[in-house]
């Protein structure tokens, strides 16, 4: 772990003096144009912003704001934030604007940086007017804020090595808010470098030490997942180099310009990832192909260029669980997909797969330096290197979350494997009767469905009904086709199997009395998802609560919304 004398600002001036001349950050701008930024440089602008946030006599410890999809310029303004001697605040780039007013009023945010974004006209209301804001240079046009560029021309760079304290707060990260208010969670320097550096550890273990590691920055990187595991792991490195997405429909070009060799993501793009393959490919024709000895490699050679992962040594699933067929299909095409856990509030550094522990349906085991055990309900505790001093403005939530002896009680219920691996059984908030009696999980339920290639999401629901049911999103390449009759009689021949499977797989007081087909997509738009693609159970539960009856009095196994 890291020694406590050595702060993420100390690995990073090492960088500047040791590695300038190598390409640390490389952004799109456009008509397949990129930026690299060496560590020099992007050093040089971190100083200069620095210097100008220091000239505005903002209070010690004042937390700066960030508004920005991912982009090279949300990293120099954590590094400047930092020299300067704030705390950096990031807001989730698709947020509302609504939840982007609470989150600058709640945290008493000092100044924003806008940057990339897709509906800044939508956000901007929930900004205050008298609230200081810097543009980035991929910032929407007409924002009419001074901008990042024309502050570093004029500012000389701040001089020296300005350090941070320990205990000081380096992040205040809001979780994305899947039910109820967003909280406040609380990193300082000590903890947050202490994940950084057992991540990099980790990964390095895998990859080796001398790797000239390469990474595509796109899952958010307001959220703890791609915070430490890519920014953070890569600021504590060095030699990583960094590349960021331009678009969603530039995306395979942008993967394909990265050649990652860490690649990481949630399992909802996992399983998209897989349906586009599917799409070219009828999955028992790929069995086969991948069944047959020398010409299987090839195959899966080819799918993994064709998905641009070819060169990944590691890729890695988080945020939430992942079917364990999903991850066996990975491992069939040779791509060494290990599963993790991990919350905002340890950093995400917790539970990790490794190669002696992978076995699909567990998380893995602890990583270094982290404590766990099992309450007496079966909840998982943790004590992690990288956990939260506490939540900000929330002492009642802190006085909740932790046992006497400094365990975080993580809401999640789980069980040990006789070498340690963990599983995660349910979470405790989501448990819910029928009207057996009896408490039902719905992940475990859900992660049995979703491994269906007709599946892209289900949610498992039914409080107090006779008995439990599934609405189910199908798959991207179906939904456009949905309303033609040959596909629903297929769809309907399939799921009532599936259903059956199901219903066999698991207990009499889980099984599901029919699977609905929901109307619309569920997105991060609609607020049917959060900003890492989890779905808000609560939000749908009362958008379908005036159907549930005619369901119910229906015979059939598949219904259509």
């Amino acid at each position: 772990m890291a020694p406590s004398n050595k702060l993420m600002l100390d690995y990073i001036y090492a960088h500047e003096k040791g590695l300038g001349d190598k390409v640390f950050l490389t952004q799109p701008i456009g008509n397949g144009q990129v930026v690299d930024y060496t560590w020099a440089q992007v050093m040089d602008q971190s100083r200069r912003m620095a210097a100008h946030l220091r000239s505005r006599g903002l209070p010690e410890g004042a937390r700066v704001a960030m508004l920005s999809k991912n982009c090279a310029h949300f990293v120099m303004a954590e590094i400047a934030i930092w020299m300067a001697g704030y705390t950096t605040l990031a807001i989730f780039p698709t947020e509302t604007a609504e939840t982007v007013g609470y989150v600058l009023s709640h945290s008493g945010a000092s100044l924003l940086f806008v940057g990339k974004l897709d509906t800044w006209a939508h956000q901007k209301p929930g900004v205050p007017q008298d609230l200081p804001c810097i543009a980035f240079p991929l910032a929407p046009e007409g924002h009419g804020f001074e901008t990042w560029d024309e502050i570093i021309a004029r500012t000389p760079p701040m001089t020296g090595n300005p350090t941070r304290e320990p205990e000081e707060l380096a992040v205040l990260m809001y979780t994305s808010g899947s039910t109820g208010t967003p909280k406040g969670v609380m990193h300082s320097f000590e903890r947050f470098t202490a994940a950084s550096v057992g991540i990099n550890e980790d990964l390095r273990e895998r990859i080796g030490l001398h790797t000239a590691n390469r990474v595509l920055s796109y899952l958010p990187l307001s959220h703890i997942f791609e915070r430490t595991w890519i920014e953070g792991s890569s600021l504590i490195d060095g030699r990583t180099q960094m590349f960021f997405a331009e678009a969603l429909d530039t995306f395979l070009a942008d993967l394909q310009r990265a050649r990652p060799t860490l690649f990481i993501s949630v399992p909802r793009l996992w399983l998209k990832f897989q349906q586009g393959v599917f799409a070219k490919m009828p999955p028992a024709k790929l069995e086969r192909l991948l069944k047959i000895p020398i010409l299987g490699k090839i195959v899966a050679k080819k799918v993994r260029t064709g998905l641009g992962l070819d060169q990944v040594l590691m890729a890695g699933s988080g945020s939430a669980p992942i079917p364990p067929d999903l991850i066996a299909w990975y491992r069939r095409i040779g791509l060494n997909l290990f599963e993790g856990y991990g919350m905002t509030e340890d950093c995400a550094y917790s539970f990790t797969s490794n190669a002696a522990h992978n076995a699909p349906g567990y998380v893995g085991v602890k990583m270094k330096g982290v404590e766990a055990r099992l309450s007496p309900e079966g909840e998982v505790l943790i004590k992690s290197p990288g956990q939260l001093v506490g939540y900000y403005k929330r002492p009642d939530l802190d006085a909740e979350s932790f046992t006497p002896d400094g365990f975080f009680r993580t809401g999640d219920l789980g069980e040990f494997s006789p070498d340690g691996m963990l599983k995660l059984t349910g979470r405790a908030k989501e448990l819910f009767k029928t009207a057996k009696g009896k408490y039902v999980a719905p992940a475990p339920i859900e992660n049995l469905i979703n491994a269906h290639p007709m599946v892209e999401l289900s949610l498992v629901s039914g409080v107090g009904q006779p008995a439990a049911y599934a609405m189910i999103l199908l798959s991207e390449t179906l939904r456009p086709r949905q309303h033609e009759s040959s596909v629903r009689e297929q769809v309907n021949a399939e799921l009532s199997r599936l259903l059956d499977e199901v219903n066999a797989a698991v207990a009499d007081y889980e099984q599901l009395k029919m699977f609905v087909i929901a109307r619309e997509p569920w997105s991060i738009e609609n607020g049917c998802l959060t900003p890492t693609m989890k779905i808000k159970r609560g939000r749908i539960e009362k958008m379908l609560e005036p159907e549930i009856e005619r369901w119910y009095a229906n015979k059939q196994k598949v219904l259509w919304q």
